[in-house]
């Protein structure tokens, strides 16, 4: 068959125009505010071989890792895949990425063909185990942090069964999110009707021809861009600190990248081994990770599909902290993406100084659960208010203002105010930028936040996780780093206590009236800052963004 060109880009068009619109319905559907306010979840489709198609990435980290499990559900299920099938999945130890990230999975058929996959993937506010919210930071073994769903039909041939549903329901504490994961069905049906009617309007043999002529488009793509970065083999290392465990524990993330010709090979034998806590991480979230930093290298333009991920070869043994041998507990992996991406840069900085940021903010963040006491219900609240903080300079650019964490590149808002007032019972007294957070360099690293919150309701629980209290992240090329992040508790009444947090604590009881303050840390600088340009500087002083201070003692404005 003749290859059109311009419909091979419709195709490409019209597979992120579902997958976005898949989005927004579960943006406008999903109860949670982890899901309808901050976005954490994605949605992707996915050829009949599982290979993937396109993907909204509102968090890329969850993006990349729909593909596997596709394969996995085609693997288990073999020729007893129907029409009107709804796969539920989130086991770590069958290629999920973490437990609270639950997926949902719709077969597509067309003339009782099986030609494609819809997918839908979100954080969902429970999800069993020892502690409401999922993040147990005295987990040593899976059980203790969820309820493990590997891949199960909650309906068959369109039926639902019930009693799949039941027994996985019964297991969650939230009414919520069984109505989020009927929300993640529906955004399924809608990307399963969207692709029926493409490949009606198209023909099956178009549409086989010309997806396949999009993979290799796109792999060429790729292919070109990995061929731009010098041949040789390069080594990064960064660090992940406390298991929550052993205090003052290290554990090193160790990134050997080879780059032959138009392949490249990311090895991490050398990492860590696993700990005995729940700092570790899956397959499947490590890959994710690899392949979200080493995108912020290459062309932006380049379609995401199967082709755009063909060249790269990933290596994480079994046994290491990004890789953790059953019965683990790995809650934690997601957030082992800002070291892996560390080594990274440090690996490939010397070969493509050009594409490489400074260092990004760590993330320190506060999981809040509780009864409400207006509603008598239960909550659970993610701090997103308090955690983003900035991304790394680049050359040529500062980085972005409060931005989050490098697994989610941007991609996970802020919950608006009023909602978070009404769907916490906590009131936020301070919520702005940091001034001098960005680190100072020719380019300036994004800026951080400050936030100040004061809990109310009584007998709150807050859980710490991440490990951007221990070492601010760094400039690179003679810029600076940033502030460290810091979350602190003051408990009510005239001398009332203070309490600095570590990572990995859960703390019970905080009474009603407790102040809760958190600063995150913005980017790190990208060279000198007696370089930057004086305009750009005096504008930053004039904004409040640098102080007059910083801008005469380390920028040397005169």
């Amino acid at each position: 068959m003749n290859i059109d060109k311009i419909l091979v880009s419709i195709f490409q068009r019209a597979f992120k125009s579902i997958t976005e619109e898949m989005s927004i319905s579960l943006t406008k559907t999903t109860r949670s505010p982890i899901l309808c306010e901050a976005k954490d979840f994605v949605t992707g489709l996915y050829d009949a071989k599982g290979q993937m198609l396109e993907q909204k990435e509102n968090l890329p980290i969850l993006s990349f890792s729909l593909g596997p499990v596709c394969k996995v559900i085609i693997e288990q299920y073999g020729n007893d895949i129907h029409e009107g099938d709804v796969i539920i999945h989130n086991d770590v130890f069958s290629m999920g990425n973490q437990n609270n990230d639950v997926a949902i999975f719709k077969p597509i058929f067309h003339n009782n063909i099986l030609v494609g996959w819809s997918a839908a993937k979100g954080h969902q506010a429970d999800i069993g185990g020892a502690v409401q919210g999922g993040y147990n930071p005295n987990a040593t073994e899976v059980w203790q942090e969820a309820i493990r769903i590997p891949a199960v039909k909650l309906y068959e041939k369109g039926n639902l069964r019930k009693d799949v549903w039941n027994l996985i329901f019964a297991n969650i504490r939230l009414q919520m999110v069984q109505e989020d994961i009927k929300a993640q069905i529906g955004a399924c049906t809608l990307g399963e009707r969207r692709l029926q009617a493409f490949v009606a309007k198209y023909g099956m043999e178009v549409f086989e021809a010309h997806k396949q002529a999009l993979f290799d488009s796109t792999e060429k793509m790729m292919r070109a861009e990995i061929k731009s970065i010098p041949n040789g083999v390069y080594e990064g290392e960064s660090m992940v600190y406390y298991d929550g465990k052993h205090k003052g524990s290290k554990f090193p993330i160790r990134a050997k990248i080879t780059v032959k010709k138009d392949e490249i090979i990311f090895d991490f034998s050398k990492s860590s081994p696993q700990t005995k806590g729940f700092v570790n991480g899956a397959y499947t979230s490590t890959c994710s990770a690899i392949t979200l930093t080493f995108l912020q290298m290459v062309n932006p333009n380049i379609p995401h599909n199967e082709g755009m991920i063909k060249p790269l070869k990933y290596i994480v043994p079994e046994g290491t902290i990004l890789n953790a041998s059953y019965p683990a507990a790995t809650t934690f992996g997601n957030h082992l993406c800002p070291q892996i991406a560390d080594s990274i840069f440090k690996a490939l900085g010397p070969a493509v100084p050009d594409r490489i940021t400074a260092g990004w903010n760590h993330l320190l963040c506060s999981l809040f659960t509780g009864i409400h006491p207006r509603t008598d219900k239960k909550y659970v609240d993610i701090c997103f208010l308090g955690l983003k903080g900035g991304s790394g300079a680049l050359k040529d650019d500062d980085g972005y203002d409060h931005i989050g964490m490098i697994d989610a590149s941007g991609g996970v808002l802020d919950q608006d105010y009023e909602m978070y007032e009404q769907q916490t019972p906590h009131l936020i007294i301070q919520h702005e930028y940091l001034k001098d957070s960005g680190g100072a360099g020719q380019w300036r690293g994004g800026l951080g936040t400050t936030t100040q919150i004061l809990l109310r309701g009584g007998d709150t629980t807050m859980v710490v996780f991440g490990d951007g209290d221990v070492e601010p992240n760094y400039g690179l090329f003679g810029g600076k780093g940033s502030v460290l992040n810091k979350i602190e508790l003051k408990y009510p009444g005239r001398g009332g206590k203070k309490l600095i947090p570590m990572s990995k604590d859960m703390i019970h009881g905080i009474p009603d009236g407790t102040l809760y303050s958190q600063i995150a840390g913005g980017g790190g600088g990208y060279g000198s800052p007696k370089k930057r340009d004086r305009d750009k500087l005096k504008q930053d002083v004039k904004n409040e963004v640098v102080s007059k201070d910083a801008a005469k003692n380390i920028y040397g404005l005169k």
